[in-house]
């Protein structure tokens, strides 16, 4: 069944259908909300988000219309308001939260040396991604982690193809910039003696 065959189902009553509609998208949902949550260190709240998108997208369902958005779009855009809102709340309130220290493993078979490099790496990357402003943030979250294509991007955040593009052309350049030192070493140091001749 297409989502839109399971959605009309759902509207009519089969409102047990609505389980699969989450399993084609938790995963993703799951990820996108972990991801927008890093730069607040509040990763440990990911999972109960992802709940309340899908229980506000299950309320809600009745008012979803296909001409406006597919429903992925609707469904992203959802968990970003989720995560936006609980932004605000804990910004308000200053709750101190902990990090989740989640780490990727490197497999077996590599050398103790190059997974922690890699690890590194992979670290670096994310906090570059975390200090990118909100809209940069969500914009390269959903075209590289997720996937989405410009049109889906422009319609969960709201902006135009053309703004997107601009969104992602920034937050590139940003996390380039913030990686140079890390990764791009100079050929060479000028002697002491030699800076002004």
């Amino acid at each position: 069944m297409t989502d839109s065959q399971l959605i009309r189902e759902i509207k009519e009553g089969n409102v047990e259908l609505y389980s699969e509609l989450m399993s084609r998208y938790q995963r993703k949902i799951l990820a996108f909300v972990y991801h927008m949550l890093k730069s607040s260190n509040m990763e440990l709240l990911a999972e109960d988000l992802c709940s309340e998108t899908f229980y506000k997208a299950f309320r809600s369902l009745h008012s979803f219309r296909e001409v406006d958005a597919s429903f992925s779009t609707w469904l992203y855009t959802i968990a970003r308001n989720t995560v936006l809102s609980e932004l605000r709340k804990q910004r308000s309130g200053n709750v101190p939260l902990e990090e989740s220290g989640v780490v990727p493993v490197a497999p077996q078979e590599n050398a103790p040396e190059h997974a922690v490099l890699r690890n590194e790496r992979v670290m670096l990357v994310r906090d570059a991604i975390n200090n990118l402003p909100e809209k940069q943030r969500s914009a390269i979250i959903l075209r590289e982690y997720d996937q989405l294509d410009y049109q889906e991007i422009a319609g969960i955040l709201g902006q135009s193809v053309s703004s997107v593009k601009s969104l992602l052309f920034r937050a590139r350049s940003s996390v380039k910039t913030q990686l140079e030192p890390y990764f791009f070493e100079p050929m060479y140091e000028p002697y002491e003696g030699m800076k002004n001749r």
